[in-house]
C-alpha cells in the first residue's frame, strides 16, 4: 500500500489490522480486549504461524507454487510422534527425528516431481495429499494407538513466564531462525531470484532445480514440525488434524504480504497474518457466529487481499 509515494511495509500492514481487530473485538463483545485472550490468541496464531512457514517459502519461489500436502503431513508428524513416542519422554528425539525425515521425504519427492518431472505444483502436492493419506491409513489401518509424551505437551502449554506458555517463546525463536534463512543466507538470496525470474537465475549461474528441492524439502518438514508442536497442543491425534490448517496457511501467508506470483515476501508477514487470521476467527466465535460464516469471511478477507497485491509482481 503506498499513501503520498510511501510504500508501507505489508506486515505492518498486517499487524496494524490485528491490532484493530483486538480492539475492536473488546467494543463489540465485553471482555475479549485483555491481557488472557491477546496471549490465547498469540498462542493460536503460533500453531498456524509455525505450519504456514514452509508454505511461505514454496510461495515465494515463485512458479506458482503452493503446497497442498500441507495438511496431510501435519497430521503425519503428528501420528508419528504420538505412536512411537507413546507417552515416553525419552522417546521425543527419536520420533521427532522420524517425524522431521518424514516430512522432509514427502516434500522432497513433491519436489523431484516439480523439478524434473514438470508437474505442476498444484497438481503435484494435491496427488501426494491423496499418497500420504493412504500412507497413514495403512500405517494405522484406522485405528490410533498411542499417547502424547508428558514432556512435549508440557514444553507447548506451561507458562514460563508469566502466564505466557512456552509455544510463544518457541514461536520468537522460530521467527527469528525464519528470517535469518531467508533474507541472511545464500538459499534465501536464490530463493527470491528464482522466485522474480527463473530464466534470469539460472542465466546468473542459481542452481533453480536444486532450490527447488530444497524449498519443497523444507516445507515438508516444517509442516511434520508443525504437527509435532499440534500435538503437544491438543494431546491426541486424529486422521484429519492436519486439513484445518491446509487453507489457513495459504492465507497467512498472502495476509501478510507474500507475492503468490514468487519473488517477495517475508516471514514477519506471514506470522502478521497468522495473528490476523487467528483475531478474527476468535473475535468471529466470541460473536457466535456459525463455522459457515467464519470460512466465508476468511475467503472473502483472501480474495480482496489478493485483487489489492497478492498478483503484484516485484518491481
Amino acid at each position: 500500500m503506498t499513501i503520498r509515494g510511501y510504500k508501507f511495509p505489508a506486515p505492518l500492514i498486517a499487524l496494524s489490522l490485528a491490532v484493530l481487530l483486538f480492539f475492536l473485538g473488546g467494543v463489540l463483545r465485553s471482555g475479549f480486549a485483555n491481557w488472557e485472550q491477546a496471549v490465547n490468541i498469540v498462542r493460536l496464531a503460533a500453531f498456524l504461524g509455525i505450519i504456514a512457514a514452509g508454505q511461505t517459502l514454496v510461495i515465494i519461489s515463485g512458479g506458482e507454487g503452493i503446497d497442498l500436502s500441507v495438511g496431510s503431513v501435519v497430521t503425519l508428524g503428528a501420528l508419528i510422534m504420538f505412536r512411537i513416542g507413546d507417552g515416553s519422554n525419552s522417546m521425543i528425539l527419536p520420533a521427532l527425528v522420524l517425524a522431521l525425515a518424514a516430512g522432509g521425504m514427502i516434500g522432497l519427492i513433491n519436489g523431484l516431481g516439480i523439478a524434473f518431472v514438470r508437474i505442476p505444483p498444484l497438481v503435484m502436492t494435491l496427488g501426494m495429499t491423496g499418497v500420504v493419506q493412504g500412507v497413514i491409513l495403512g500405517f494405522t489401518q484406522g485405528v490410533l494407538e498411542g499417547e502424547t509424551p508428558p514432556l512435549l505437551a508440557t514444553i507447548i502449554t506451561r507458562p514460563i513466564v508469566g502466564r505466557v506458555p512456552g509455544i510463544v517463546f518457541f514461536w520468537l525463536i522460530f521467527g527469528l531462525g525464519m528470517w535469518l534463512l531467508i533474507e541472511r543466507t545464500a538459499y534465501g538470496k536464490k530463493l527470491f531470484a528464482i522466485g522474480t525470474n527463473r530464466v534470469a537465475a539460472t542465466l546468473s549461474g542459481v542452481r533453480v532445480n536444486r532450490e527447488i528441492l530444497i524449498t519443497y524439502a523444507l516445507s515438508g518438514l516444517l509442516a511434520a514440525l508443525g504437527g509435532v508442536i499440534v500435538l503437544g497442543f491438543t494431546d491426541i491425534v486424529f486422521l484429519n488434524l492436519g486439513n484445518r490448517y491446509l487453507f489457513p496457511s495459504i492465507a497467512a501467508v498472502v495476509v501478510g504480504g507474500t507475492v503468490l506470483a514468487g519473488g517477495q515476501g517475508s516471514y514477519w508477514g506471514t506470522m502478521s497474518g497468522a495473528l490476523v487470521l487467528t483475531l478474527l476467527t476468535s473475535l468471529l466465535t466470541a460473536l457466535q457466529f456459525s463455522e459457515a460464516i467464519q470460512q466465508m469471511a476468511l475467503g472473502v478477507i483472501l480474495l480482496l487481499l489478493l485483487s489489492i497485491y497478492g498478483r503484484q509482481r516485484t518491481n
